[in-house]
């Protein structure tokens, strides 16, 4: 099989953990190669995500690595099996990259828990509230990119619409429930819709009052997206580059702990529906 041109977020993920795996065990790529028959440069290209590994190949590596955690050489292998293609492909080519990669990330995520402290939780976007999201960026994008990426982010809610819904837990500051954007009559309706969404048994949302003055991070959007394994969990954060992602586990237990923090300090799901339907009362 030919090498890819541009692995997507989850294939160079793969060829990472490979990569963490080889280094732990202390073991060059010319050894790794000869234990596959394979060049040296093909092992490069399997850690980076360029060139496929075969679930037997996989398990060769791990066992010469010395791996015996056997849950998380069992869900490489289910990432190196897998090469189902995604509804998100059929933005490939006419969307960053990044937003697909956001797309599969949600999809093959066990849970994924947000912080939003300045907009909503963007798996939970109205259309006009997307679009007031999309419309607001300088420079100012063509009207057919922004309503390509409405497209994709309204496609981005068929995780909850499958047999098996993402569990989801959202937390969200103040702040974000009171910025209006798109006027008042869109942030009330998507207001309404948080509260009808809030409803289903697998999605939960909290809110953090401003009263409860500092938090920990910057401030930033954050989506914590838990793997089969822990050791698969990723952190994808915005910036006005595109989105980022992240897995070293320093970083890693740093936004375990925000999310515990917020857990802590949120209201509760009760409660944080009153005060949504409190903030939607008065627009």
């Amino acid at each position: 099989m030919p090498p890819r041109t541009t692995p997507t977020e989850r294939q160079k993920r793969l060829g990472a953990e490979l990569r963490k795996m080889r280094m732990a065990a202390g073991v060059s790529t010319d050894y790794a190669a000869g234990l596959l028959g394979i060049d040296r440069s093909k092992i490069s290209n399997i850690e980076l995500g360029v060139r496929v590994i075969t679930a037997a190949r996989l398990r060769t590596l791990a066992c010469n690595y010395a791996c015996t955690d056997e849950r998380y050489i069992d869900a490489l292998v289910r990432m190196a099996d897998d090469r189902e293609r995604g509804w998100w492909e059929r933005f490939r080519g006419v969307l960053p990259a990044g937003l697909l990669d956001i797309a599969e990330l949600e999809w093959r995520a066990d849970r994924v828990l947000t912080m939003q402290v300045v907009h909503l939780p963007g798996l939970l976007h109205t259309e006009d509230y997307a679009r007031a999201i999309f419309g607001a960026v300088l420079p100012a994008m063509p009207r057919l990119e922004v309503e390509l990426r409405v497209a994709h982010r309204m496609q981005r809610q068929q995780v909850f619409e499958r047999s098996k819904p993402l569990p989801y837990v959202g937390f969200i500051h103040e702040a974000a429930l009171r910025m209006q954007f798109g006027g008042r009559k869109v942030a009330r309706d998507q207001l309404n819709y948080l509260l009808a969404m809030s409803d289903r048994p697998d999605l939960v949302l909290r809110v953090l009052p401003v009263e409860r003055g500092a938090f920990p991070g910057s401030g930033s959007a954050v989506l914590y997206a838990e793997g089969s394994v822990p050791q698969l969990d990723t952190v994808q954060l915005d910036s006005t580059d595109g989105p980022g992602f992240v897995h070293a586990e320093s970083l890693l237990s740093k936004y375990r702990e925000h999310l515990d923090w917020m857990d802590a300090e949120s209201l509760s799901v009760e409660q944080s529906r009153d005060f949504i339907r409190r903030v939607s009362h008065d627009l």
